[in-house]
């Protein structure tokens, strides 16, 4: 039986997706025998081991899929996982099914089961974290306000670089004030850039 986060339900989301919930369900219930923990992330249905992301499901219009976080290091024996967006991810793998296709439940165990084992084995690709440099506004505020300062230290690595890329890729002097003076509330509440998206 899956772990769970309290407040995930399979059906919440295999309601707003009325075209593939039985798909949605049957994939869930695949997944939920591999020991995996499930949670939404992102608004869909995640499952991970030990806090790492394994798979995930997707629904679209046209389509639905799982995707594998680190999906590049499966065997892929049938020849089903595609690269989606191949210029923004080198890890993520997608497994598609449309109507025609009909879920073959041992090999999506199988293919689940694999990205498990890898997750726990470590097979993980390293990402490539840019530098984000922190443009001379924040910098200037940051030096000014020790609440500000102190609470940006606090924010993750990733979280400040959404910050400081955020207000330094606006062109005009304007926009940058104008991206500080709204960011700074967030900042002082310990509140990530995006999260309100994940």
């Amino acid at each position: 039986m899956v772990n769970s986060d309290p407040s995930f339900k399979i059906e919440d989301y295999a309601q707003k997706h009325p075209k593939w919930s039985a798909e949605i369900k049957l994939l869930h219930k695949i997944i939920s025998a591999t020991g995996l923990t499930a949670a939404i992330k992102w608004g869909v249905p995640v499952y991970s081991v030990d806090g790492k992301n394994v798979v995930g499901i997707a629904a679209f219009k046209n389509h639905m899929a799982l995707w594998f976080y680190n999906g590049v290091f499966l065997k892929d024996k049938a020849g089903v996982l595609i690269n989606a967006q191949k210029d923004k991810t080198r890890g993520l793998r997608q497994w598609r099914f449309d109507e025609t296709t009909e879920i073959d439940e041992k090999r999506v165990r199988e293919y689940v089961k694999e990205a498990r084992q890898n997750q726990l084995d470590g097979k993980e690709i390293e990402s490539k974290k840019k530098k984000v440099e922190i443009p001379e506004i924040l910098s200037k505020a940051l030096d000014g306000d020790a609440e500000l300062r102190d609470a940006f230290k606090e924010l993750t690595p990733g979280k400040r670089n959404e910050y400081a890329e955020h207000i330094g890729s606006a062109k005009r002097k304007a926009t940058q004030v104008s991206r500080l003076e709204k960011s700074k509330k967030l900042i002082v509440q310990g509140v990530g850039l995006n999260d309100k998206y994940k």
